[in-house]
């Protein structure tokens, strides 16, 4: 499995692992006496649980699974993809902690950062299906 992969899926798992371990301590809140304004990362915690955690893992599967080309580089460049991860995650902090602290500003530079991860993602992956129907490319 490329090495790609197994970072975005890492990633993935890290964000699962943050957004249960957030939504635990927002939980336990009461309970343990926490400050009562930890409700304020319920938007952190969903931002990681719903594009770090989901968005990066149905991205990783995606890269693994589409078709691959026959020749040159497998899956064709990687850079644009490790960009598109790094943006992802990059945003997915940044908005999600921006909303968290009010400062808008970070929020909307964590969404155009997601944004433009989709982008560079989708603009990678259409490349190697639009070769797909001209067969140059081969089943995995």
């Amino acid at each position: 499995m490329p090495r790609l992969i197994v970072w975005c899926l890492r990633a993935a798992l890290l964000n699962l692992g943050a957004g249960f371990s957030l939504g635990a301590i927002m939980l336990a809140t009461p309970v343990l006496h926490l400050p009562g304004d930890m409700l304020r990362f319920r938007l952190l915690h969903a931002e990681l649980l719903l594009i770090g955690w989901m968005v990066q893992l149905a991205l990783g599967v995606a890269y693994w699974i589409l078709p691959r080309f026959r020749v040159g580089f497998n899956r064709g460049r990687s850079a644009p993809v490790w960009i598109a991860m790094l943006l992802l995650n990059g945003g997915v902090y940044a908005a999600g902690i921006g909303q968290a602290v009010g400062m808008l500003a970070m929020a909307w530079a964590g969404r155009v950062g997601e944004g433009l991860a989709a982008l560079i993602f989708a603009t990678h992956l259409w490349l190697r299906v639009g070769h797909a129907g001209r067969g140059e490319v081969r089943s995995p």
